[in-house]
């Protein structure tokens, strides 16, 4: 989901496919090249050389992964919630303004992740009506691309708060404070993490000196390595994620942040409970991308209307 203001806010919500869990092939595909690669491994090759490191040649196989095909309907995408929750979906993927009309919507199986729409839903919203001034989005859209996106088009990223994903008991990576000046870490312990490299996917990996880290006090709450080395990985466009961090304090952000339920997630609550879009008796990606537009084109002029009618004494 996305929400503009003339916030624009994008989010996602699935939509069960007409499709049997149980009926489906397994198959190798090709994984698609993200819209930012090229400019992505530009960057990296670039950060390498300034590292004194060599830059990475072209790769010469295209990378593949293995995914659940449906027999039924192949244009939908796996998707697993938890353990109890396992089925063929869709992803609507949706963007509305501050007043919940929706003005752009992409549909896509449920096994693609949502930071990979961003870019095409943020497009088409430009296209048709114009850039916004600010973009909300939800967890599933905070990445360093897509926080680079927005800033680079000079518009306002509000993104929310994403918990660290860090053991119980260790060592938040925020306790580990980036020095920008000597592209270092420094750790709870006052030790430094020295740049060791950066890697394809775009992160530069830190590391600590074992011999230092082996009689740390903080060692238990720090790594489980063998070696006594604790790693620390920064991509190349953290800082944009920051700067987004940043602006989620100012009453700015947390305002527009909060009209997310008046918003966006009032259009899937009224698209799922009066529009049908729990499930689907549709198949394939052509009718259900139909299916999306004319639901919410439905529901604008259903908002349209209400705002024209007198209302009743």
């Amino acid at each position: 989901m996305i929400c503009f203001e003339p916030c624009k806010t994008p989010y996602s919500t699935h939509v069960k496919a007409s499709a049997n869990k149980k009926k489906f092939d397994k198959k190798i595909v090709r994984v698609e090249t993200k819209s930012y690669q090229a400019q992505l491994e530009l960057e990296i090759n670039q950060d390498r050389e300034n590292h004194g490191k060599k830059p990475f040649p072209p790769k010469e196989k295209e990378e593949a992964k293995e995914i659940k095909v449906s027999k039924t309907d192949p244009d939908s995408g796996y998707y697993v919630k938890d353990e109890r929750e396992k089925m063929f979906a869709y992803s609507f993927h949706t963007a509305c303004d501050a007043k919940g009309f929706v003005l752009a919507t992409k549909v896509t199986g449920a096994n693609i992740h949502d930071s990979q729409v961003f870019g095409q839903l943020l497009e088409q919203v430009i296209e048709k009506v114009g850039k916004p001034t600010a973009v909300a989005v939800d967890a599933g859209y905070k990445t360093p691309a897509n926080a680079k996106s927005l800033l680079d088009k000079e518009i306002r990223p509000v993104m929310p708060y994403t918990r660290p994903r860090t053991k119980d008991g260790f060592f938040k990576k925020y306790e580990y404070v980036y020095d920008e000046h000597y592209d270092c870490y420094i750790c709870p312990n006052n030790q430094i993490l020295e740049y060791r490299t950066t890697t394809r996917e775009g992160y530069r990996q830190y590391a600590s000196n074992p011999e230092i880290c082996k009689t740390c006090p903080f060692l238990e709450k720090c790594t489980q390595n063998k070696d006594h080395i604790k790693f620390i990985h920064r991509h190349i466009w953290e800082h944009y994620v920051e700067e987004a961090d940043h602006l989620r304090h100012t009453e700015i952000n947390k305002n527009i942040y909060e009209k997310r339920k008046e918003t966006i997630e009032r259009v899937f609550a009224d698209g799922k409970e009066k529009h049908g879009m729990r499930w689907t008796t549709l198949r394939g990606l052509e009718k259900l991308s139909m299916q999306a537009m004319l639901t919410f084109v439905a529901m604008n002029l259903k908002k349209m209307a209400n705002w024209g009618c007198p209302k009743s004494e």
